[in-house]
């Protein structure tokens, strides 16, 4: 069974730093695409950064220049580093993974627990 497991999320001031990291294990023949969205209370979920099994990089519009987003495909894990945080990055971060599992033929989404992270002004 394909699991994604967080870790890395917390609290910190304004212009603080975090790096959130997310590792998937199981059976798992290939991972085409990782990244990360985020939930804030009240608001929908969105997409914050991916990254493409070639390395190709895509982020939101609110964390270009500040988030960097890294893969480790030997570890089937990815980071996302998070520089010059403002409170309104403050959110349920949930990472994903579109993977093929083994004995399939399909990809499937899967998701992390979610990690919590509060930027304090």
């Amino acid at each position: 069974q394909v699991q994604l497991a967080e870790s890395g999320g917390g609290l910190v001031q304004a212009g603080g730093s975090l790096r959130l990291s997310c590792a998937a294990s199981g059976s798992i023949l290939s991972i085409n695409v990782m990244g990360w969205y985020r939930q804030a209370p009240g608001k929908q979920r969105e997409l914050v950064a991916r990254i493409i099994s070639h390395n190709s990089t895509e982020y939101a519009n609110s964390v270009k220049g500040r988030f960097t987003i890294s893969r480790d495909n030997a570890k089937n894990t990815v980071y996302l580093q998070m520089n010059s945080l403002k409170p309104e990055d403050t959110a349920v971060y949930y990472c994903y993974a579109d993977l093929v599992p083994s004995g399939r033929y399909n990809s499937q989404r899967y998701w992390g627990q979610g990690t919590q992270v509060t930027v304090s002004s």
